[in-house]
């Protein structure tokens, strides 16, 4: 089912997708869930929802989308899928990058699950203002090494009182583009100088991954 998704993104011109542990253990637990109670749902009493179950199984993304499904062979369910609109935007989805599947044989038939997602890398705070340091720095900002006053106008804020003519925060799961208010400020030619903090995210449901950050220019 793996190869026939990826043969089919393909014939649509959608990115191939790579195979994700976590997804699969979470699609392999709802899975036997669905062998065991007879009709196939997305949900059952009791049990976690997509995102908290992905979440669970250790996934990081910034989007979740799932498929399932009973049939007699791994083929007749793919082509359902594939002529179930529903179904079918989800498996050629081109904003999903991952997958994880399982399928459990009971009862005389086949239950599958997929679960797609497009990954995000978890990183540490430290690693994301490294992240963002970097970007800075190939368009010849110097980045300062204390991220103390960055940090606290990421949380809260506060009034920075090293006097930054310009402070940005936002919120994203993609950490390779900067906001473009930021990157118009830099081009400006009025800036040299920056600190970059990291925070944890605001308003985030179930476990998804994003990643909030400050730059504060000098």
């Amino acid at each position: 089912m793996f190869a026939l998704a990826n043969q089919s993104r393909a014939a649509q011109g959608a990115g191939s997708l790579r195979w994700d542990p976590a997804l699969a253990a979470a699609a392999l637990q709802h899975c036997r869930r669905m062998a065991a109670e007879g009709p196939i749902s997305h949900r059952y009493g009791g049990e976690p929802d997509l995102t908290a179950r992905a979440g669970q199984a250790g996934a990081h993304f910034s989007l979740i989308e799932e498929n399932v499904a009973v049939g007699s062979y791994p083929a007749t369910i793919h082509q359902g899928w594939m002529d179930s609109p529903g179904h079918r935007s989800n498996l050629l989805n081109p904003k999903v990058d991952r997958v994880g599947i399982a399928v459990v044989a009971a009862n005389g038939v086949i239950y599958a699950v997929a679960d797609y997602a497009r990954a995000v890398q978890a990183l540490s705070p430290t690693q994301v203002e490294a992240a963002i340091a970097g970007i800075l720095q190939g368009h010849g900002i110097m980045v300062l090494k204390d991220p103390t006053d960055a940090r606290a106008y990421c949380s809260n804020g506060a009034k920075n009182p090293s006097q930054p003519g310009f402070l940005m925060r936002w919120q994203n799961p993609d950490l390779t583009q900067l906001p473009q208010a930021l990157m118009n400020q830099m081009a400006s030619g009025r800036y040299r100088k920056a600190t970059v903090g990291s925070c944890p995210p605001q308003n985030v449901e179930g476990a998804f991954t994003t990643y909030r950050v400050a730059v504060l220019l000098y």
